[in-house]
């Protein structure tokens, strides 16, 4: 596949997944199943996180916006990367996963911060 404009970029890195996947509902179901745990797994995580930093007040709300704002980026990069024209509702769960994820991260990077 040659790619001619910056927008054939997602399709050229995005297109031998879709082949895999359509190839058998054995890799399609592969594919939801490691979305779903990423995103359970994202979940638990940030949660975690979230419980450890402790109550709302003047220091926690910095993090917790802070934590928000990576989210945020994760999921604008998201909607960059990812293609729109097919398997749409997979890379959704992705995308909200890795967002998740991004929130999670930083969260822990500020726990380990404030106990050092």
């Amino acid at each position: 596949m040659k790619i001619k404009s910056i927008s054939d970029i997602p399709n050229a890195i995005f297109n031998p997944l879709k082949s895999w996947a359509e190839q058998s509902t054995g890799n399609w179901n592969i594919l939801v199943g490691v979305g779903f745990l990423l995103f359970m797994g994202s979940a638990i995580f940030a949660y975690v996180f979230y419980k450890k930093i402790g109550q709302d007040d003047e220091r926690t709300n910095k993090i917790f916006l802070k934590s928000s704002y990576f989210m945020l980026w994760a999921i604008i990069l998201c909607d960059i990367i990812f293609p729109k024209d097919y398997m749409w509702n997979i890379f959704f769960l992705f995308k909200y996963a890795l967002a998740i994820l991004a929130g999670g991260i930083y969260m822990a990077i500020q726990y380990k911060k404030d106990l050092s």
